[in-house]
């Protein structure tokens, strides 16, 4: 009897630890960052700081809240939809094709040392550069012209952390492999990739916030009026400070909502990665 009472204590007690640990471990973040929009808003009140150079977080949220009232009415609901579109689009091109010509380049390392001058000199061309060039190209209400955006920029950092990740092998492992007479086909699958796995990760990590940069900064050339990009220049031209913020806030949550996606789908395929292992 006493083990059957004892049996659920036990287990749940590891889930009351980790909640214990997680809130110990987000805790300083949350304070900070209400920490910092409190003196946001005092500095603004007490220094009469006017609106056009920094609203108050509570106009901003009055705004934010007026929006989200509106639901599907909304232009900045409709707004973020159509930012995260492009951005999603853009990074699933970028980053599928970098591991795809990573695949091929780690294959034969002349076609990967001969790619490295332009990834770098891409990588050099500010975002601005592109903007009139795609817009030119697709059209400029054309979703497309920011996805392709999106795709450049993400594109050189995702292939070169996958070539690493595929390249960057113990000779032990290889020299075990070979031992068994594995076909490259074999390696790749089974030592190569899961290898590469955490790179790709770390790659798609900076992608996730790299596209939502990208497509809000495409966005500034023209486009539709129900996107971020579009509706924080009109909004600020048209001196709607605190709801112009509002579109950087949506901006930013769609940053914080795809990295962790990504981070999610990072422990549901490598859970078996040191990073995240339960501290014995």
């Amino acid at each position: 009897m006493s083990e059957a009472i004892l049996t659920p204590i036990v287990e749940t007690k590891p889930w009351s630890k980790r909640l214990r640990e997680q809130i110990r471990y987000y805790l300083p973040t949350i304070l900070i960052a209400i920490g910092v929009l409190v003196i946001w808003e005092l500095a603004v009140r007490l220094f009469n700081i006017q609106q056009f150079l920094l609203p108050r977080p509570t106009a901003i949220l009055d705004e934010l809240l007026g929006e989200l009232r509106q639901g599907s009415q909304s232009i900045l609901i409709g707004a973020t939809f159509a930012t995260l579109y492009s951005a999603v689009g853009g990074f699933i091109v970028g980053c599928g094709a970098g591991v795809l010509v990573a695949l091929i380049t780690a294959r034969w390392t002349v076609i990967s040392e001969a790619m490295m001058p332009f990834a770098i000199a891409a990588n050099s061309v500010p975002i601005i550069a592109f903007a009139p060039i795609t817009n030119n190209w697709f059209g400029l209400t054309n979703p497309a012209s920011k996805m392709a955006i999106v795709a450049v920029i993400v594109f050189f950092p995702t292939m070169i952390n996958t070539v690493r990740g595929l390249t960057l092998i113990e000779p032990r492992q290889l020299e075990l492999m070979e031992s068994y007479a594995a076909s490259p086909w074999k390696v790749l699958r089974s030592l190569r990739i899961p290898n590469a796995l955490p790179y790709i990760f770390s790659a798609l990590r900076v992608a996730s916030a790299l596209s939502t940069i990208g497509a809000v900064v495409a966005e500034f050339f023209g486009g539709p009026r129900a996107t971020l990009g579009v509706f924080i220049t009109q909004e600020a031209a048209g001196f709607n400070f605190a709801r112009a913020w509002t579109g950087i806030v949506m901006a930013s949550l769609i940053g914080i909502f795809f990295y962790v996606v990504v981070l999610l789908v990072e422990r549901w395929l490598m859970p078996w990665h040191v990073s995240f292992r339960e501290p014995s």
